[in-house]
């Protein structure tokens, strides 16, 4: 059976069509799914009786099973949802006082293997379907509104979307798309382009179709300011290096909602901490306009690397914010739970045999890194 949070509005629009029925049949559909929350089409009672046991018979409107739900002392909230097959992903919430982010995954495992996160440890599985990607928003959103016993449909507690869970969205963009379009849709969660925030470790030919397909705000994940540093934790790097990154930062804002590129960089203690390094980043992002969150490495089982302390992320920021680009310290929020970033790790049935493998690729770069 069709699951139709597999659909955005046209792929909904043609389904109801092949139904028999008019366009603004899908229309209602997305209200009742996305701004109601609804799953049983019984409930939908503005569509005529007859369109009901169709739908009954050939659709269902599904999330991922809920295996756990865990909240953190500061509020924050994981959920782990059943993907099938033995794979499992990991969805946050976390509240503000003037927003509600909600961090998405996009894949069973990773395949980017990025030194310095876990979900990369633990391998690839699958992309996940547009209804497992917006699934967890719908089941969050949903969720969240009857434990704070909202019942308006325009209230809503879910302002952001960051694409910043498990996986890389770009390597999923077939899915990803529809899904974005949904959250995006006034029909449907009725988000801002510029609340919406795809992340990628630097997929240079896919940031240019998102870039054609639906531009949102974006954030890269650059953790280094010079191509062997970044070879090394981000190895990704090796196909697409920094020039060609930031070419396509800078065409990616051509499009964007937004006037700037986040750089997401991950402090690791003597790796690239160091203010020199600091500086090689000033000089790195001279021609694209950016803001940098700068993120307190969030130590898991086994990864050899330790989280840069206070005063050295101090020197770093004030070296890039006397250069005039806008920095912030990202909050470590959820640790208790393993919720923060680069925490997430769900359950995957790797394809790859990553966790088979071992292999030390710590940079030994301590001696640069240690003024």
């Amino acid at each position: 059976m069709q699951n139709l949070l597999d659909f955005d509005a046209d792929g909904l629009t043609a389904f109801v069509a092949g139904l028999g029925e008019k366009p603004f049949r899908a229309r209602q559909l997305l209200r009742w799914m996305h701004r109601r929350g609804a799953s049983e089409f019984a409930a939908m009672t503005d569509l005529a009786r007859s369109l009901r046991s169709r739908l009954e018979a050939s659709a269902r409107v599904a999330a991922p099973a809920v295996v756990s739900d865990t909240t953190s002392a500061d509020g924050t909230r994981k959920w782990l949802l059943d993907v099938g097959r033995g794979n499992a992903i990991e969805t946050v919430f976390i509240p503000e006082e003037d927003r509600g982010t909600l961090c998405v995954s996009s894949q069973a495992g990773c395949a980017m293997n990025c030194l310095f996160c876990s979900t990369g440890r633990q391998g690839f599985n699958r992309n996940l379907t547009t209804a497992e990607i917006v699934g967890q928003l719908w089941w969050a959103e949903h969720t969240l509104r009857a434990g704070f016993g909202i019942t308006a449909e325009n209230e809503r507690v879910i302002s952001n979307v960051v694409l910043m869970g498990m996986g890389e969205p770009l390597q999923n963009l077939d899915a990803l798309v529809p899904a974005l379009r949904l959250m995006l849709d006034d029909n449907a969660y009725g988000l801002s382009r510029r609340r919406v925030t795809v992340s990628t470790s630097g997929l240079v030919r896919q940031i240019d179709k998102l870039a054609a397909a639906c531009p949102v705000a974006l954030a890269v994940s650059l953790h280094a300011p010079n191509d062997a540093l970044r070879d090394r934790l981000v190895p990704l790097n090796r196909k697409h290096p920094l020039r060609e990154l930031m070419a396509a930062c800078r065409r990616y804002l051509l499009h964007a909602p937004r006037d700037f590129i986040t750089f997401e960089y991950v402090m690791l203690d003597r790796i690239n901490d160091a203010a020199d390094q600091a500086r090689e980043l000033v000089a790195l992002v001279r021609d694209v306009p950016c803001k940098f969150n700068l993120i307190p490495f969030n130590p898991f089982p086994g990864s050899g690397l330790a989280r840069s302390s206070a005063g050295r992320i101090r020197e770093f920021a004030q070296v890039l914010t006397d250069a005039g680009i806008v920095t912030t310290i990202r909050k470590t929020r959820g640790d208790d739970i393993d919720a923060a970033c680069g925490q997430l790790a769900g359950e995957v049935q790797d394809r790859t045999r990553r966790a088979d493998r071992v292999v030390n690729r710590l940079p030994p770069v301590v001696a640069v890194a240690g003024s």
